[in-house]
């Protein structure tokens, strides 16, 4: 794009900008800081963005389709993100902050056998799941739309996933050293087999919807752990 489109490029994010901030003064019926407004904007663009993601596909969302949907021009997600892409890192570094990182925390705990330490992790990870659904829902989205794509997003989306396999494996490598987890599978395997669970778990309680309970289905994992990996005791 030459000097000109560089121009236009600018006017556009200013006139959203300018735009973003009238419209949540509007809307909030009082003064706030320009900090404060374009904080709010900021958010609104990020929750339209993720619940277009997840609706219709990375592919399919547009910028102005994300900005319509907030009452803002396409200049307003120009200034705040630049690009689709880095929209989409933004919210997938939200998703990581807020479920990923707190959910693998219990997997980290120096007490506790393995077996605690793994139905910890997945009530965690299911809970947080319940609380933050469609951040959940736009990490296992996207993870599928972009498996065969190369890009700083399917990286992206390798290193959180792989922040969950590297703490599931060392504590299943331990807790079988231990005898405190069956070895009628391999350690990179039985992380697999719980990541697959939970992601299923979610993604057929996101498709049902009311004719599942989110919390039955917690318990129902928690079972299934208990009794396909933990052992009756370090003796058997």
């Amino acid at each position: 794009m030459g000097t000109g489109g560089n121009g236009n490029w600018e006017a556009m994010a200013e006139l959203g900008a300018r735009q973003a901030t009238r419209k949540v003064a509007q809307n909030t019926g009082r003064p706030r800081t320009k900090r404060g407004q374009r904080e709010a904007t900021y958010e609104k663009l990020l929750n339209a963005a993720r619940s277009l993601f997840i609706a219709v596909g990375y592919r399919s969302t547009t910028l102005e389709g994300i900005s319509s949907k907030v009452g803002l021009t396409k200049g307003a997600v120009y200034f705040h993100f630049r690009s689709k892409e880095k929209l989409l890192l933004a919210l997938l570094d939200r998703a990581n902050a807020a479920v990923i990182v707190p959910s693998v925390e219990p997997l980290t705990s120096p007490h506790g056998t393995a077996g605690d330490k793994l139905v910890n992790f997945a009530h965690t990870h299911a809970e947080l799941g319940l609380s933050r659904r469609d951040d959940i829902m736009l990490l296992i989205s996207m993870s599928l739309e972009f498996a065969q794509r190369r890009g700083p997003v399917n990286d992206r989306i390798k290193q959180i996933y792989q922040i969950i396999y590297d703490r599931l494996e060392a504590v299943i490598e331990a807790g079988q050293q231990k005898g405190e987890l069956r070895r009628s599978a391999s350690v990179r395997e039985m992380a697999a087999v719980l990541v697959a669970n939970h992601d299923g778990a979610f993604l057929e309680w996101y498709r049902r919807g009311r004719r599942l309970d989110g919390d039955h289905l917690v318990r129902a994992l928690r079972v299934l752990l208990l009794e396909g990996y933990v052992v009756a005791s370090p003796e058997q």
